[in-house]
């Protein structure tokens, strides 16, 4: 078994798998191409959203792919400007349209904010009555059993805890942008007091890290990539990690995983500033 098929157990007792291809600035033809690709090379676990615009192309690609539904796993996001419960239904249909799926593995919330007011540094309205308008639509699609299990992605702590006290159905993940140096402690705290998982995505800082010299000087211990580095930091703190390649070269060597960091060299990764 490749490290492509390991699970973690979320807290709705949901198998997820720890390694996904994440989707996220690939282009349509991108988005068929590479997850064909991956689906039919191990991976089992793929990660969009409505904002990428390429829902449908990665529901062809899995559909050509030849691979079971009930094999592969599918995110999907509710973008971060429909904060209503008929625009979030509308969401979650147009997704299920989309893949070609009667079902959604996983849905998420993606940004607590739209995301103009998000990269303002998160001042102003929280949003919080909005989310939860969005979120019931969730709860009522994953109650009819169109969606497996319901996240967050971006959110604050004090966002993810509106969500956790308003209602009986509690995130299982929240999705943050994290990397070696840049791992946003008081989100991943929050969210382990609550037993909600970590989905790291842009574990390689899209980019910026897979040239950095202190990165290299532990690749090079194990005679492995800084991106193999890099993923394999984000397992061994026992998040999930979504990381996006269009070459399907680095798509396999994404998964070829075969090393474990000594604690040691996660202690000297931990110590780096990536930001």
């Amino acid at each position: 078994m490749g490290k492509e098929k390991i699970t973690l157990k979320l807290n709705n007792g949901t198998a997820i798998p720890q390694i996904g291809l994440g989707t996220w600035q690939m282009s349509p033809e991108e988005a068929y191409d590479s997850v064909k690709f991956a689906l039919e090379n191990g991976y089992i676990h793929i990660d969009g959203a409505r904002a990428y615009a390429n829902s449908e192309a990665s529901g062809r690609a899995w559909k050509d792919s030849g691979v079971k539904r009930e094999d592969i796993w599918i995110t999907t996001k509710i973008r971060a400007e429909i904060k209503d419960y008929e625009g979030a239904q509308e969401e979650i249909e147009n997704e299920l349209a989309s893949f070609q799926t009667d079902y959604l593995d996983l849905v998420l919330i993606h940004c607590p904010q739209p995301w103009a007011e998000y990269k303002a540094n998160g001042e102003g309205n929280r949003y919080f009555k909005e989310n939860l308008e969005v979120w019931k639509a969730m709860v009522e699609a994953y109650e009819a059993g169109k969606i497996k299990a319901l996240g967050v992605s971006n959110f604050h702590p004090v966002d993810l805890e509106n969500i956790i006290n308003n209602s009986d159905v509690k995130p299982v993940v929240n999705q943050i942008s994290y990397r070696i140096g840049y791992t946003q402690d008081n989100y991943v705290e929050a969210a382990e007091a609550n037993d909600v998982l970590i989905e790291a995505y842009s574990p390689l800082g899209t980019g910026k890290i897979l040239n950095n010299d202190d990165i290299k000087k532990i690749a090079d211990k194990y005679s492995k990539s800084v991106a193999q580095v890099a993923i394999q930091y984000c397992l061994q703190k026992g998040h999930i990690v979504l990381p996006k390649s269009v070459t399907p070269k680095y798509i396999l060597e994404n998964i070829e995983l075969d090393f474990e960091l000594s604690a040691e060299d996660l202690d000297y990764l931990d110590s780096l500033d990536t930001k």
